[in-house]
């Protein structure tokens, strides 16, 4: 596999569709950064207008879920955050959720088959390969900008410390494939950005189904981590809010809204 090894902005844009160049409204290459996250979301509350996106080639303070670290060694991955402003934060539900549905749409394109892991984390062959990260802050105005996150593992080196769960990336899943970081970005961009504009008057709905035939937790025995409880079950998917539907040994059920999901492949 061929990997273009630094980011370039012309080369991004350039392949770019009319709708997602249009969305756009700031677009920064960092060579390094301490969080894609947090530019953004620093941009945010200082007025920044929805589509202001920034890439970086790494991070040395990579955001993750329950403010865990990205680990984002120096040119080898895809490290990037977009803004976009919402009227009503209720029909932010489930967004992570379509998210990922557009990453896999992407990676299908180019051969790339995955799955997903509620309620944000791309998944193959049981092993991490990118996660969503979406943070939310109140504007003056009245509208919520939420910051939307995406860790994409295209060429990590071996056995990196901090990495504390099975993890691949796409050399591994696709070693003849031809990949180039910044056309991969700007097929991204093109999906996402689109798809996020949209979001408020779709909702999930529109992808839910989409979703769940990507779902790698369906009918697993998992444990779902929920504040301090630790609780057993099997998945029965998610329900149309994108809530997890999960069924315990005496056959009642529970939904989730959030929490942590361990599961042995």
């Amino acid at each position: 596999m061929t990997i273009a090894n630094t980011l370039d902005k012309q080369r991004i844009t350039s392949a770019l569709t009319q709708n997602c160049a249009a969305l756009m409204s700031d677009f920064t290459v960092f060579a390094q950064i301490d969080s894609t996250n947090g530019y953004v979301m620093a941009q945010a509350r200082n007025a920044a207008r929805s589509g202001t996106v920034c890439f970086a080639q790494s991070q040395s303070a990579g955001k993750g879920r329950q403010g865990r670290q990205w680990i984002s060694p120096q040119g080898a991955n895809i490290y990037g955050s977009f803004l976009w402003h919402f009227s009503d934060i209720s029909t932010l539900n489930g967004l992570s959720l379509a998210i990922g549905v557009g990453v896999v749409r992407v990676l299908k394109k180019y051969g790339v088959t995955v799955n997903l892991k509620w309620p944000n984390d791309i998944y193959c062959d049981a092993k991490k390969l990118g996660g969503i990260l979406i943070e939310v802050t109140a504007c003056a105005d009245g509208r919520n900008a939420a910051v939307i996150g995406l860790g994409l593992n295209v060429n990590l080196p071996p056995n990196i410390d901090g990495i504390t769960q099975a993890y691949t990336d796409l050399h591994r899943i696709a070693p003849t494939v031809t990949f180039s970081r910044n056309t991969l970005i700007a097929h991204l961009l093109n999906e996402l950005l689109p798809l996020t504009a949209t979001f408020e008057a779709q909702g999930l709905a529109a992808y839910v189904d989409e979703w769940r035939s990507y779902d790698c937790l369906l009918g697993k025995s998992v444990t779902v981590y929920a504040g301090k409880q630790a609780i057993h079950g099997t998945v029965q998917g998610i329900d149309d809010n994108g809530l997890l539907k999960l069924q315990h040994a005496n056959g009642e059920e529970s939904v989730f809204a959030s929490g942590e999901v361990s599961f042995s492949p």
